[in-house]
C-alpha cells in the first residue's frame, strides 16, 4: 500500500510539472506571429515597427499597431541585406521559416537531470539490495539466508542413503515439525539445536535439506562465514534477523553450514588472536539459543567437520544438546549410496552396487558420486553403450593413484627396478597372514611421482587392528625396498613414501598404542588429529630425554624387524619374484588371477 501511494505521488508531480511547462510555452507564443522577411521589410518601410530585438539568426519585435489578425508581436528569420536586395530586384519574395529550439533547449537540461536521477536511484537500489557500494551498506544488518520451500529443496530421506542412524535421529525433528502437539503430549521437548558432525563429503547438508523436504517447511540455509563482515556488530545483527525471519515463517528449519567459521572456541591459543566481530556474533547466537522457545516450531540444525574447535558454551545442554554423527559409510551403506547414483547412468546389467562398494573402502558419499561420474565419462570416452565394471575399476585407479602417464619415458634399468619393487609388495602381502588381498599391480606411471603402484582391497570393513596385523602391514610396505635389496643389492629413492608410512605406524605402536615391551602400556603422545581424521597437529612432548631415546630405538627396531621379515620372505620366493617381475615387465599390469597363475607354476625355495 505504501509503495502505491509513493508511485501516485510521483505521477502527480510529473503531471503538474508538465502542465506548468506547457502553460509557459503557450504564454510565450501567444500574441506572436511568424512573418516572412519581405513582409518585415514592408512593415519597416511603412513605419509600423516600434521596436526590434536582433540576434545572429532571428529578428523579433513589436508593432505600433496590431496586424489584421490581431497579433502585435512578430518574429522572422534574419536575412543578409545585400542578399535581400539582390532577390528584390527580381521580384522574389523572401520568406523565412522560424526554427524552433524548444525541444533542443528542453533536452539540454532535462536529459542530464534525468540521467543523474537514474544513476542515483540505481545506486540506492543496489546498496539496499546488498550489492554495490560497501557490500550492501543500506542492508548491512540483514541476513543473507536463502529460503527454500519444500518444492525448492526436492530432497527427501529417500534421496539420502548410507546414514540410516542419522536419519532415525532426525526423523524426530520431522515428527515434531509436522505434529508438535502430539510429540509433546508426555511433557518432552524438542532439542533446541541439532549438530550434524562428520567428515567432509558425508552428506550433512543433504540430510538437512531432506529434513526440510520431509517436513514440508521453509528451509533457511546460510553458511557460518556469511555472518562475519568487516564491520563490528554486523554478524550479531544478522543472527537476530535470521531468527526473526524464521519465527515469522514458523514452522521452519534454520540450517547453519560450517558452524566452526563463527563458533570457534574463545579460549586463548585456539582462536589465533582476538576477533571482536566473531565473538559478538557467537555471543548473539548463544543469546538466541537461550531465548529459543522450542514450541515456536523453529528447529536449528548446524553442520561441522571440526567439532573439537567449537566453543564449549555452544555445545552445552540447552543449546546444541544433540549431536548426530554422519560418518563414512560402511560397505552396506556404500552399496545403498551407489544404488541411488547408479540410477542416473546407463549401466551394464553385470554391474552390481555391492561389487563396486567392496572396492571402495573409506569412500564418502561425495567420493562415490564422483566415482560414478568418472566411470560414466570413461565409458563415454570409449564409445560404449553402457557403463561396465572395467570402467569402475579404471575410475577407482584414476581417483586413488592419479592419471596414467604412458608418455613418461623411463629407461630400461629404472623400469626393471620398479617391476621388482612392486612385485616385492605383492609377494610379501600374499605370504603374510592378515594382509589385505592384492587387487592389481602395475608399472605404468601415475600421478605426479608414482612410477608404479600396487592396489590392495580389504575384504571387509575393519575397526580394530592387532599388533601382528600392524607388523605384517609394515612388512608389506617395506616389501618393495626389500626386493630391491635382494635382487640388486642396493637401495633407491622409490621407497620414500613407504618409509614414511612405516615410520608413522611404528611410532604410533610405541607412543599411542602401548605395544612396546620396554615402555609398557603407557601413552606418551596424544593423537593430535581431529576426531574426524583431519591433519595431525604438532604433539607436545611430555616425557624425559631418556624416554625419547627409548622411543626412537623402539621405532627403529620395529622398522628393522619388518624389513628383515620382508627380506626373508622374498629370499624364500626368489624364483617367484623373478618370474612375476618378468611377466610384469612384459604386460605392465597384472591382476590377482594372473599373479596366482604364475605363482602356481613356480615352487617356493626350500
Amino acid at each position: 500500500m505504501d509503495k502505491k501511494i509513493t508511485y501516485n505521488a510521483w505521477y502527480f508531480a510529473a503531471a503538474l510539472a508538465g502542465i506548468l511547462l506547457l502553460q509557459s510555452v503557450i504564454a510565450g507564443f501567444a500574441g506572436t506571429r511568424a512573418i516572412s522577411y519581405s513582409e518585415f521589410q514592408q512593415l519597416l518601410r511603412n513605419h509600423k515597427v516600434e521596436a526590434v530585438a536582433v540576434s545572429d539568426r532571428f529578428i523579433s519585435g513589436t508593432l505600433k499597431e496590431p496586424l489584421s489578425t490581431g497579433e502585435q508581436r512578430f518574429t522572422t528569420t534574419r536575412v543578409d541585406e545585400n542578399f535581400a536586395d539582390e532577390l528584390g530586384k527580381y521580384d522574389v519574395k523572401v520568406s523565412g521559416q522560424i526554427e524552433s529550439t524548444f525541444l533542443r533547449d528542453l533536452l539540454s537540461w532535462v536529459v542530464p537531470v534525468l540521467l543523474f536521477v537514474g544513476i542515483w536511484f540505481f545506486i540506492i537500489r543496489k546498496m539496499a539490495a546488498g550489492g554495490g557500494l560497501g557490500g550492501g551498506l543500506m542492508a548491512i544488518g540483514k541476513s543473507k539466508a536463502k529460503v527454500y520451500v519444500e518444492t525448492d529443496t526436492g530432497v527427501t530421506f529417500a534421496d539420502v542413503a548410507g546414514v540410516d542412524e542419522a536419519k532415525e535421529e532426525l526423523q524426530e525433528v520431522v515428527d515434531f515439525l509436522q505434529n508438535p502437539e502430539h510429540y509433546g503430549r508426555l511433557g518432552g521437548r524438542m532439542p533446541k539445536g541439532v549438530l550434524l558432525v562428520g567428515p567432509p563429503g558425508t552428506g550433512k547438508t543433504l540430510i538437512a535439506k531432506a529434513v526440510a523436504g520431509e517436513a514440508k517447511v521453509p528451509f533457511f540455509s546460510i553458511s557460518g562465514s556469511e555472518f562475519v563482515e568487516m564491520f563490528v556488530g554486523v554478524g550479531a545483527a544478522r543472527v537476530r534477523d535470521l531468527f526473526e525471519q524464521a519465527r515469522k515463517h514458523a514452522p521452519a528449519i534454520i540450517f547453519i553450514d560450517e558452524l566452526d567459521a563463527m563458533g570457534r572456541s574463545r579460549m586463548p591459543g585456539l582462536t589465533g588472536g582476538g576477533n571482536d566481530e566473531k565473538e559478538q556474533t557467537l555471543n548473539q547466537l548463544l543469546v538466541e539459543l537461550d531465548g529459543f522457545d522450542t514450541k515456536s516450531g523453529v528447529v536449528l540444525l548446524a553442520a561441522t567437520n571440526r567439532p573439537e574447535i567449537l566453543d564449549p558454551a555452544l555445545l552445552r545442554a540447552g543449546r546444541f544438546d544433540r549431536q548426530v554423527l554422519v560418518d563414512r559409510p560402511d560397505k552396506m551403506g556404500r552399496a545403498q549410496i551407489l544404488a541411488v547414483h547408479l540410477k542416473k547412468i546407463k549401466l551394464d546389467p553385470d554391474v552390481k552396487p555391492e561389487q563396486v562398494a567392496a572396492l571402495t573402502p573409506g569412500f564418502t558419499g561425495a567420493d562415490l558420486a564422483n566415482l560414478v561420474n568418472e566411470a560414466a565419462l570413461l565409458a563415454t570416452r570409449r564409445d560404449a553403450m553402457a557403463v561396465a565394471m572395467t570402467d569402475f575399476n579404471n575410475a577407482i585407479e584414476r581417483i586413488v593413484a592419479g592419471l596414467e602417464k604412458r608418455n613418461r619415458l623411463i629407461n630400461a634399468r629404472e623400469r626393471e627396478i620398479v617391476a621388482f619393487h612392486e612385485m616385492g609388495h605383492v609377494l610379501v602381502a600374499m605370504a603374510l597372514p592378515g594382509s589385505d588381498p592384492v587387487h592389481k599391480v602395475s608399472i605404468i606411471p601415475r600421478g605426479t611421482g608414482a612410477l608404479g603402484y600396487t592396489i590392495q582391497r580389504p575384504t571387509e570393513d575393519r575397526f580394530l587392528v592387532t599388533r601382528e596385523e600392524l607388523e605384517s602391514r609394515m612388512a608389506v610396505l617395506l616389501g618393495g625396498r626389500a626386493a630391491e635389496w635382494v635382487v640388486f643389492q642396493h637401495l633407491s629413492t622409490g621407497a620414500s613414501d613407504d618409509l614414511r608410512r612405516v615410520t608413522d605406524i611404528a611410532r604410533s605402536m610405541v607412543v599411542q598404542y602401548g605395544m612396546s615391551p620396554d615402555l609398557g602400556p603407557v601413552t606418551y603422545e596424544r593423537d593430535q588429529r581431529t576426531m574426524l581424521g583431519g591433519m595431525a597437529m604438532p604433539a607436545e612432548r611430555a616425557y624425559a630425554d631418556t624416554t625419547a631415546s627409548t622411543i626412537d630405538r623402539e621405532v627403529q627396531d620395529l622398522a628393522q624387524q619388518a624389513f628383515d621379515r620382508a627380506v626373508g620372505v622374498l629370499n624364500e620366493r626368489r624364483a617367484q619374484l623373478d618370474a612375476t617381475a618378468a611377466k610384469l615387465l612384459e604386460s605392465e599390469t597384472l591382476d590377482t588371477a594372473q599373479i596366482a597363475a604364475i605363482i602356481a607354476q613356480v615352487p617356493v625355495s626350500a
